[in-house]
C-alpha cells in the first residue's frame, strides 16, 4: 500500500519522490602500486571518482568504514599507508567546484607521498585497487509531497535510496549543484528561503544515509515544527529507468 500525504492547501507543485539502486561496473583500470594508482586517477572518467566517494553510501556494508572514501580505505588496507589514507580521507568532495578539481587534489596528495618515498608502495596481488563506476536504476515511487509543511513527515518515510537520489545525486546532475529538496522549496515561495539555506548548509560527506536523513528531518522539523513520524510504509508501484551515476 502506497503512503499518501494530505492534499496541498497552498497551491505549490507536489514533490514526486523517487528511489534508486546502484549497479556497480568495472572500468578495466586497476592499480597494484601507488604509481599505478596515480595513473589510474588521471585516466578514469569522472563517474569513477564520484562512485568511489559516494557509491559507498548505497553499497551494503557490515562494518562502519574508517575512512570517508574508497581511495583512502585502499591506501590503508591495501598499501599500509596510514598517513596517506588520512590525507585522502580529508578530501571533502563538496568543497570543490567540479570533479576535475577533485581529481587534481587526489593526484597532488598521491604525488606528495611518492616524492617522499624511496620505494613505491605496493599492495599484495589480492588487494589491487579496481577502479569502478556505477549506474543508478531510478524508480518512481508513486508518492508525492503536496506541500513543504509535510516535508519532515515525508522524509521520515523515505528509504535511503530516495535520500541518496534527491540529496546526493541531484547535486551531480544539476548545473548549480542544488539538491532536489532545495530546488522544490525555492519554487514554493520566498517564505522557505531560510529553510533552503539551512539545508544547503548541511555537509553529508562524512555521514551515512540514515544519518543524513536524520539531519534533514531535524532541520526541516525545527524550522516548521512539523511532526517527524519514523514509521516507514511498504513501497508503492514503481517504474524504473537506468542512467549513469557519475
Amino acid at each position: 500500500m502506497t503512503h499518501t500525504f494530505p492534499s496541498s492547501e497552498h497551491g505549490s507543485t507536489p514533490f514526486a519522490i523517487g528511489d534508486c539502486a546502484l549497479m556497480t561496473i568495472a572500468t578495466g583500470v586497476r592499480a597494484q602500486n601507488l604509481r599505478e594508482f596515480r595513473e589510474g586517477l588521471l585516466k578514469v572518467p569522472e563517474s569513477s571518482l564520484h562512485h568511489h566517494f559516494w557509491g559507498r553510501l548505497l553499497s551494503p556494508r557490515f562494518d562502519e568504514p574508517e575512512y570517508s572514501n574508497d581511495f583512502a580505505s585502499w591506501a590503508y588496507r591495501g598499501l599500509g599507508e596510514k598517513a596517506l589514507a588520512e590525507r585522502l580521507s580529508a578530501v571533502d568532495f563538496i568543497e570543490f567546484e567540479d570533479t576535475e578539481a577533485i581529481r587534481q587534489r587526489l593526484v597532488d596528495v598521491v604525488e606528495h607521498t611518492l616524492d617522499a618515498k624511496e620505494h613505491v608502495p605496493w599492495a599484495r596481488p589480492d588487494t589491487a585497487f579496481h577502479f569502478l563506476h556505477g549506474k543508478l536504476v531510478v524508480f518512481q515511487t508513486g508518492t508525492q509531497i503536496p506541500d513543504p509543511s509535510e516535508l519532515a513527515s515525508a522524509l521520515a518515510h523515505m528509504g535511503t535510496g530516495s535520500i541518496y537520489y534527491h540529496f546526493i545525486d541531484a547535486r551531480r546532475r544539476t548545473p548549480d549543484h542544488c539538491d532536489d529538496f532545495c530546488r522544490w522549496l525555492d519554487a514554493c515561495g520566498p517564505e522557505y528561503e531560510e529553510l533552503k539555506t539551512k539545508l544547503q548548509g548541511l555537509d553529508p560527506f562524512f555521514s551515512s544515509l540514515k544519518e543524513i536523513r536524520r539531519m534533514l528531518i531535524e532541520t526541516v522539523a525545527g524550522h516548521s515544527a512539523a511532526p517527524a513520524d519514523s514509521e516507514r510504509p511498504a513501497p508503492g508501484p514503481q517504474t524504473s529507468t537506468t542512467r549513469c551515476a557519475g
